[in-house]
């Protein structure tokens, strides 16, 4: 964490492991679990298994460069165990992450919102 970071406690804190779920606008058994406003992965309900099976799956990282391919995911027969089970997959990835893969996610993030802005507008000619 850089100096300012740590001085005014800003962003990246490792010892934060506080997540938050925002439900996915258009699918109301689907969540998407955030620490701060990085999306690190979703909870949702299987769509399409048979009722025999985990009804639920979980899948957690997200996708800076110094992390490629590297994500944990499963199913759960109930959305308690997946959250319980994304909970512990994050606190085994957290401490693999640097101030600078949040940083490089957020700079992606904008990058990629600000280029369908601007697609959207010359389309819209």
């Amino acid at each position: 964490m850089g100096a300012f970071a740590r001085r005014f406690g800003l962003r990246f804190d490792p010892r934060m492991t506080v997540l938050t779920r925002r439900r996915e606008p258009d699918r109301p058994d689907c969540w998407f679990v955030c620490y701060d406003d990085v999306r690190l992965g979703t909870i949702a309900r299987r769509a399409g298994v048979p009722v025999d099976v985990d009804q639920w799956s979980w899948d957690c990282g997200f996708y800076p460069r110094s992390h490629a391919g590297h994500r944990s995911d499963g199913t759960a027969a109930t959305f308690e165990v997946a959250r319980a089970e994304f909970e512990q997959a994050w606190r085994e990835y957290l401490p693999q992450c640097t101030e600078a893969d949040f940083e490089e996610y957020r700079r992606e993030r904008d990058w990629t919102a600000k280029k369908y802005a601007m697609w959207h507008c010359i389309d819209t000619r």
